[in-house]
């Protein structure tokens, strides 16, 4: 485990949550001011002009989201945690974008539709089941902290799933896949959790 404490080295302030309310922090994990980046390769660049997101799979109708159809649809502000699972929390991070929800009505996910694939323009994948995708926290973020989304940390458009650990809320979001089954994404082959609640520590398999 080498690799995490060097990452864990990247990001802690030092101490661990002096201050903080303990019920808010999942077992195991610092809290820090940082908003570290994590990749698996490189950082695509994708302009808003080129950046589209494909909805297929086990829906009524395939759909194509480009830039501008994503900014007609209702917009949502959150603030929420992030928690990453190389063991460090961000608190208070706001949010701005199309809840999935509302983006997947678009292309009416079927009645055997049980969890979906995430598809990054950087070649990452996860995976993640249909009812946590459909919370109303969920978003296809565009905008962070009232900036446009800054392209290291998925910019134009990411996936933010709060209710899980950050490896799940894939950066540069091209395709959302809807499956009949759960099937393990980039991390998920490589010994991850299925699922990845952070309150239940479901950080590896």
């Amino acid at each position: 485990m080498d690799w995490l404490q060097r990452a864990v080295n990247t990001w802690n302030d030092g101490g661990r949550n002096p201050g903080i309310d303990p019920s808010r922090v999942p077992p195991h994990q610092i809290v820090t001011s940082k908003f570290p980046v994590m990749t698996v390769g490189s950082t695509p660049s994708v302009p808003t002009d080129d950046w589209g997101m494909r909805l297929f799979g086990l829906v009524e109708e395939e759909v194509e989201v480009d830039w501008g159809r994503l900014l007609e649809l209702p917009q949502t502000a959150i603030t929420r945690d992030f928690h990453c699972v190389t063991q460090w929390s961000k608190l208070d991070v706001d949010w701005a974008g199309v809840r999935l929800a509302d983006a997947l009505a678009l292309c009416r996910p079927t009645p055997g539709a049980t969890h979906a694939m995430v598809y990054g323009y950087d070649g990452y994948t996860t995976n993640l089941d249909l009812p946590a995708l459909m919370a109303g926290d969920v978003l296809l973020a565009h905008t962070q902290d009232g900036q446009p989304l800054a392209r290291e940390h998925g910019g134009p458009v990411r996936l933010v799933v709060p209710s899980v650990y950050g490896w799940k809320s894939a950066k540069w979001v091209r395709g959302i896949e809807l499956l009949p089954a759960d099937a393990p994404g980039f991390w998920e082959q490589r010994g991850y959790h299925m699922r990845g609640d952070y309150w239940k520590e479901e950080r590896f398999g």
